[in-house]
């Protein structure tokens, strides 16, 4: 598959935010996001073309043993489950980050899931697979990355579904300050909405870094 770049660095979204994890960015994508960071990784040919073994090969080069699975969208790829069977058969903890258009049965309970839910700024609302919501597990997450137009889309979207996942709400990074998504969270609750699993998110790498470094 072609892979874009591994590299290790910290979780910067997510359950697993602020831990060590090795990256296998994988290139290409169904999706052109309107606010899309990882340009770079887009197209199908964004990379050099690797066998399982020789990924596998430069992940053992660090010591962890958290994986996360990103691209582009990495599910699109042909042989992708023999790379998660194969990091996970070596004891392997993958954590997928999936676009939300790509069908996540088989990767249920063996893999953490980070699913999006593009919202109506990313141009990609339509694409969404709608059945993939409730199929989300209680240790699996639902990620919102918005503005302050996408808030009713979100607010309907957790009413309208029995979502048993953890709920990330993030900012487009720029387009919207954080406190924003706090006080829309207040609101949320005080109309009713269960907000137990819900949380905001900054990107933690792009606080960390320059926000346009790649590699982190």
């Amino acid at each position: 598959m072609i892979v874009n770049e591994i590299f290790s660095s910290i979780d910067g979204e997510g359950l697993r935010t602020g831990e060590l994890a090795t990256f296998i960015r994988l290139a290409g994508c169904n999706m052109r996001c309107s606010y899309c960071d990882t340009l770079y990784a887009l197209n199908g040919n964004d990379g050099r073309e690797l066998k399982i073994s020789e990924i596998i090969k430069k992940v053992e080069k660090y010591k962890t043993k958290n994986i996360t699975l990103t691209g582009g969208e990495p599910l699109i790829h042909k042989d992708v489950d023999l790379l998660i069977d194969e990091l996970i058969n070596k004891g392997y903890k993958v954590n997928i980050e999936t676009n939300g258009s790509i069908l996540i049965d088989k990767y249920l309970n063996r893999c953490l899931i980070t699913m999006d839910y593009k919202a109506p700024s990313s141009l990609m609302e339509k694409k969404m697979l709608l059945s993939n919501i409730e199929k989300l597990t209680d240790s699996d997450v639902l990620k919102f990355v918005v503005k302050e137009s996408d808030f009713n889309t979100v607010e309907k979207i957790i009413k309208s579904y029995n979502i048993k996942s953890y709920i990330y709400i993030s900012p487009i990074f720029g387009k919207v300050e954080p406190a924003k998504i706090v006080e829309f969270m207040k609101v949320m609750s005080e109309r009713g909405v269960n907000m137990e699993k819900v949380r905001v998110q900054v990107q933690l790498h792009k606080i960390i870094w320059n926000p346009d470094m790649k590699g982190v």
